[in-house]
């Protein structure tokens, strides 16, 4: 009798504050007692969870799970896109935006069942097609940044597993300490063919979906399959505008401030002067200028019962 799902677990060992090997183990053997067939691969450098991905979707297995952080499942949607297999997310990262933004549960690290509590709702999640967001040939599932978020991720990656239990912090402080010198960076941003800003900017943030670093919802507006990316300027330069901006944020009234221009769009073009780092999901890709391009319905992904209704067009 042939097994009635296939699924290549992807886990990158070097993910996350520690070592999970035994965790997602247990979660393969369970698929297993559930008569499917399960493999699971474990990655040796960058870049091998695309490559895995890409076969496994040639080979013809149902689901593909990124079982590390949000570096792990970009590489794993870069592997998949436009194939007709289906990503799934096992949170064993540090940050883990993209399982908090579907609602998969993320709690400390070391609760021995978080996990396996991932395990069972994808097994009974919906599988949904959403759009990807695409910079300079790199696909990205939640955002791009340009600027003072892009040079902190300079900076801040890659980081050891000491550095990795501070969470946000860590790059809490890194970002203020880099605010402080940051360079005035003059942006012209073009959406759709239109220049809509130019002028003294501390970054541009072109996101796919709402959470930003898994603490805020940066872009609420923001679904899934719309065919739109959404895109935030903030203006002002030095430490005193990212203080601004970060209180603001936080407290969720950036898209009221005039400092902050908020558009959609299909296609953004950032240039600045002088060229600054460009990062997509938490990984540098280069520098500006950069065009961002949003790729309509070109991931099949797994969405849990916990995901805010919110992602997308169609709530039922």
């Amino acid at each position: 009798m042939q097994p009635s799902r296939r699924v290549m677990i992807l886990y990158n060992p070097a993910a996350g504050p520690r070592e999970m090997t035994r965790e997602i183990q247990a979660v393969a053997r369970r698929w297993e007692d559930q008569g499917w067939l399960v493999v699971m691969r474990i990655t040796e450098r960058p870049g091998m969870a695309t490559e895995l991905a890409h076969e496994a979707a040639l080979e013809g297995f149902d689901w593909v799970v990124a079982a590390g952080g949000d570096g792990t499942v970009n590489e794993v949607v870069n592997g998949l896109v436009g194939l007709p297999s289906t990503m799934g997310v096992l949170p064993v990262g540090t940050g883990n935006v993209w399982a908090r933004q579907l609602g998969l549960p993320t709690y400390p690290m070391v609760h021995p069942l978080r996990i396996q509590a991932a395990a069972r709702l994808l097994e009974v999640a919906r599988t949904r097609v959403i759009d990807l967001g695409r910079a300079n040939g790199r696909y990205f599932l939640l955002w791009a940044g340009i600027g003072l978020d892009a040079q902190v991720t300079q900076q801040m990656e890659p980081r050891d597993r000491g550095t990795k239990r501070l969470g946000a912090l860590a790059y809490l402080i890194a970002g203020a300490l880099i605010a402080r010198d940051f360079p005035a960076m003059q942006a012209t941003v073009f959406i759709d063919g239109r220049r809509r800003i130019r002028g003294r900017t501390l970054g541009v943030l072109v996101a796919n979906t709402q959470l930003y670093g898994g603490l805020v919802r940066i872009t609420p507006q923001a679904l899934l399959d719309d065919g739109y990316l959404n895109i935030c300027v903030f203006r002002g330069i030095g430490l005193p505008w990212a203080l601004r901006h970060f209180i603001n944020v936080f407290g969720g009234r950036h898209l009221q401030d005039p400092a902050v221009k908020f558009f959609t769009g299909r296609q953004v073009l950032v240039e600045t002067r002088p060229a600054v780092p460009v990062q997509v999901d938490g990984e540098l890709i280069g520098h500006t200028p950069t065009l961002f391009e949003v790729v309509p319905r070109s991931l099949r992904i797994l969405v849990p019962p916990t995901a805010p209704a919110s992602l997308f067009q169609d709530s039922t």
